[in-house]
């Protein structure tokens, strides 16, 4: 057999042209095939133009398939290709995908007369208005699908495939069975059939693994070829665009996709649904930082967790560390913040913002014991009656520090970290898991973390990490941090990494690159002489390295009891803020901002007065770009506007 790879999507393809029943659109910047059901038989060719020496199915091989599933109705079954011989309605050959499961049909001669053997794979969500490479390989009676570079699942099944099926006279139908019933309704990019292989290491080796290639047709590849002389381009795409101009119109799910453009910023936005989002626009560079509004605080503020609420506002809720009055929530309001809600709160360290599905959640890490001597951290719902967030769940913490909120595989979890319980620091952070029939938060998984700040989650490609800043084992703050991978179901090491009174860890990308950022607080060991200056130490960018697939040192900082980094970018430029809080003489400390530089690294580019400073968070209005800190030693917090060129 030639090992080659037989493209199925290219053959049905006319040279120089199109197949009837064929368009081309560009979604989300890639293009595929949109094919017609009113002609199925016009979107097939027979078996013979790819099986040239041998009129014989592979009995291994490997199906690699891209494509942007629309979503539907529940029990809706869609064709992505069949192989079937003329004049039979049996498929040889088959793939068909349900909005939560891809079966794969194949003709199996073990009976008499032969019969039709599906091997399905659940729990595949395809039907999301997203790309995704699908990569199924097939070898006897294992099955194998692996979709964006994820984990495969593997399937092995009675029936084997057969090991020497034949396709003659059978033909090749993209998107359908030969009939109007079923057919692909989404977007096909690529369609190729490897003999002899599994293509998972040829295809999993880019950052962009939704969109991975082995083989598309040239029309649907990203540079078209230059036009020759004055002719119109040989392959034009659609796209469905509606721009509106003017003052800035609605964005709701009736407008999504929908284009604005702002002709005061020369700029293009897109409507994701609730936001217009910057597609293309004047850069701009950030000139320097003026103090726009002095907020001030119930008291001092540990953290604060800045967040929109759709078709509500835009909201910034603060950690305040003295009960009573608790702590605030602020509503964005005429260019300001202002005072909209005050939850009782125990030295409350920080906030996490979360949704699940229409839900809305604000989850308050709590250090301290109630008025009655209990100790536990809440999750607060919106209450779109009431306009507030109202009490939802309670779970027992120990000196809580950070949540964390994230989504794996179609499940929300809630990652708390405990710093310590008395004076033992070495316990116990806990990941719960949502339970949707109970609509509770349940223990899912406990972590071993040492006087631990801060929980940092991140996905690259198909896989799901979360760092752990621990400060503090109880007898020195020169210890590991450590990162952690999902793989089967749970959270396992990945890596340790030496930090200093790690209180924060900042995940960021600077082009194709991934760097995770780490704040370390002080240097102090109790075995060891004192060094000149317990704050003033370097605080590390780690880099990932694929090849090593580790995070390697890029570059130290030097940083006086770092508590916070923040990465936001301005226009084309990238920048990184740091908490700077105390140099061992003054909590009256420049935090300083720093612009990427590429190969010099980051800079110091700006240095800002701040007095005990906590936290950071940058955050967009229609009005310009802003940084809010918050201060751990006076009521008072500060937004500073972002001045461009």
């Amino acid at each position: 057999t030639d090992l080659r790879p037989l493209d199925i999507l290219s053959e049905a393809v006319p040279a120089g042209g199109l197949a009837r029943g064929m368009r081309v659109f560009q979604v989300q910047g890639v293009r595929g095939f949109q094919l017609s059901s009113s002609r199925p038989r016009a979107l097939g060719f027979p078996a013979s133009r790819l099986f040239i020496h041998c009129d014989r199915f592979p009995e291994e091989f490997s199906i690699i398939v891209t494509l942007r599933a629309l979503r539907g109705p529940a029990k809706r079954n869609e064709y992505i290709f069949t192989l079937m011989v003329e004049e039979s309605p049996g498929v040889l050959v088959g793939l068909r995908y349900a909005p939560d499961k891809l079966h794969f049909l194949f003709w199996s001669q073990e009976r008499a007369g032969g019969c039709q053997t599906r091997v399905t794979f659940p729990n595949v969500s395809l039907s999301d208005n997203q790309w995704h490479t699908l990569i199924l390989a097939v070898s006897g009676q294992s099955f194998s699908l692996t979709v964006d570079c994820s984990m495969p699942k593997d399937v092995v099944v009675e029936t084997p495939f057969p090991a020497s099926l034949s396709v003659r006279r059978a033909s090749f139908y993209l998107g359908n069975r030969r009939r109007r019933k079923g057919v692909f309704t989404g977007l096909l990019r690529q369609l190729v059939l490897l003999p002899g292989a599994d293509a998972t290491p040829r295809i999993c080796h880019t950052m962009n693994f939704k969109v991975a290639t082995l083989s598309v047709p040239t029309v649907l590849q990203d540079v078209p070829a230059k036009p020759v002389s004055n002719e119109v381009l040989k392959y034009p795409y659609e796209t469905d665009m509606k721009v509106t101009l003017g003052a800035q119109p609605r964005c709701s799910k009736q407008e999504k996709a929908q284009f604005w453009f702002n002709a005061a910023r020369r700029g293009l936005y897109l409507c994701n649904g609730s936001t217009w989002v910057s597609m293309l626009e004047v850069q701009h560079r950030l000139d320097y930082v003026e103090e726009y509004q002095n907020l001030v605080t119930n008291s001092e503020t540990m953290g604060i967790e800045v967040f929109s609420i759709p078709k509500v506002g835009l909201f910034a809720a603060m950690a305040n560390r003295i009960t009573p009055p608790g702590s605030a929530i602020y509503r964005w309001a005429d260019g300001k913040f202002v005072h909209y809600q005050n939850i009782p709160t125990y030295q409350a360290q920080s906030w996490k913002y979360f949704t699940i599905g229409k839900k809305i959640f604000l989850a308050v890490a709590n250090f301290e014991q109630n008025e009655r001597g209990q100790e536990f951290s809440v999750i607060y719902k919106w209450s779109r009656r009431k306009a507030k967030f109202i009490p939802y769940q309670r779970i027992t913490t120990h000196s809580a520090r950070d949540w964390e909120a994230f989504v794996i595989e179609g499940e929300a979890f809630l990652a708390v970290v405990n710093h310590r319980e008395g004076n033992n620091h070495n316990i116990d952070s806990v990941i719960y898991r949502w339970n949707p029939r109970t609509g509770l938060f349940e223990t899912n998984q406990t972590i071993p973390t040492s006087g631990a700040y801060d929980w940092e989650f991140f996905t690259i490609g198909p896989y799901s990490f979360l760092a752990v800043a621990n400060t503090f084992n109880g007898t020195s703050t020169k210890i590991y941090s450590h990162i952690y991978i999902w793989l089967s179901g749970s959270f396992q090491l990945f890596q340790s990494i030496l930090t200093f009174g790690a209180a924060d860890w900042e995940v960021f990308h600077v082009g194709d690159r991934v760097f995770l950022a780490v704040a370390n607080s002080h240097s102090y060991d109790s075995g060891m002489p004192a060094p000149s200056n317990f704050y003033a130490i370097n605080s590390s960018i780690y880099e990932l390295n694929i090849t090593a697939q580790m995070f390697v040192k890029f570059q130290d900082l030097l940083t006086y009891s770092a508590l916070d980094w923040e990465f936001f970018s301005v226009g084309d430029d990238s920048f990184l803020v740091v908490a700077n809080s105390f140099d061992g003489f003054t909590f009256s400390v420049n935090s300083i901002i720093y612009r990427w530089q590429g190969y010099e690294g980051f800079v110091a580019a700006h240095h800002l007065p701040t007095v005990g400073c906590r936290d950071w968070e940058a955050f967009h209005t229609a009005e310009g770009s802003y940084l809010f800190y918050s201060s751990a030693k006076e009521p008072l917090s500060k937004v500073l506007k972002l001045k461009t060129t």
